[in-house]
């Protein structure tokens, strides 16, 4: 049986690690190196850091600081923000990533996702989504009858957002994220604007959704809050990991943690 995954994020604005809510109201959350290296301690499955100002700033992402990360470090490490190409891709792997992020790149370029997993293999090429609910169906997970046999609502919409969620694509998250796969996409990075930083639970109608079109990994992310929520977004949402920012980072709980009631509850971790 495959383990399921615990990923912090390393959202990074101007060399510090940040997080806001809904991707607004950013405040400082520490430094990248520091913050790392606890992760390590704390065996997190692996680590992600993302530059959310790079593409938007139309600048590459901060490959000093990805080196200096990568050397302190014994976890598989992804990095995301400002790629536009083959290049900058190589750049980062050489610089120590074990995985590269594309987000906006892949929207704009969707065979930089083809051409990418041919030349370095699809394990290392994640394609990130971030995706806004912009039609509904039937109520959500939330607000479903406990323990019922919950089903994704097959009417929901979610519009993709790209350069840091600033910018809608007219495209709709499932059939992207189904796109992407085909294209050679080892995983889906998949995050919920609407419950980014919320603390409410993730979005486990969007997980669904994507997790069951996709024969991918699908990382879920965006408004983890309790430990309950993980288990959710694992057990009932389909997600093959869960990535988590500010629970984290303010020391609400420690990966270990998370992962402990994980296999309480049944859910196959690496500890």
């Amino acid at each position: 049986m495959l383990t399921k995954r615990i990923i912090p994020c390393l959202d990074i604005k101007e060399g510090r690690v940040v997080k806001g809510v809904k991707f607004l109201g950013l405040r400082d959350a520490g430094d990248p190196v520091e913050v790392a290296k606890v992760y390590d301690r704390q065996q997190a499955d692996e680590l992600v850091f993302l530059d959310i100002t790079a593409s938007f700033e139309n600048r590459k992402t901060l490959i000093d600081l990805v080196e200096d990360i990568a050397k302190n470090i014994f976890m598989p490490f992804t990095v995301g923000g400002g790629i536009r190409d083959i290049s900058d891709i190589r750049d980062l792997l050489n610089a120590g990533a074990d995985k590269v992020s594309i987000n906006s790149a892949a929207v704009k370029y969707p065979e930089l996702i083809k051409e990418a997993s041919d030349k370095f293999g699809s394990q290392c090429i994640v394609v990130a989504i971030d995706a806004k609910l912009i039609c509904c169906g039937v109520p959500s997970f939330r607000l479903s009858a406990p323990n019922s046999n919950l089903q994704a609502p097959s009417q929901d919409k979610w519009e993709v957002f790209i350069n840091g969620g600033r910018t809608p694509t007219e495209l709709e998250a499932v059939e992207w994220a189904k796109n992407a796969a085909e294209l050679g996409a080892g995983e889906i990075l998949l995050t919920s604007m609407d419950f980014d930083g919320t603390k409410d639970g993730y979005d486990l109608n969007l997980t669904r959704a994507v997790s069951d079109n996709v024969s991918i990994p699908v990382i879920a992310s965006g408004g983890a809050g309790k430990l309950e929520h993980f288990y959710d977004a694992l057990n009932k949402a389909g997600a093959d990991a869960c990535l988590a920012a500010s629970l984290f980072h303010y020391g609400e709980f420690t990966v270990k943690q998370v992962k402990e009631y994980l296999k309480q509850k049944g859910v196959a971790v690496r500890l």
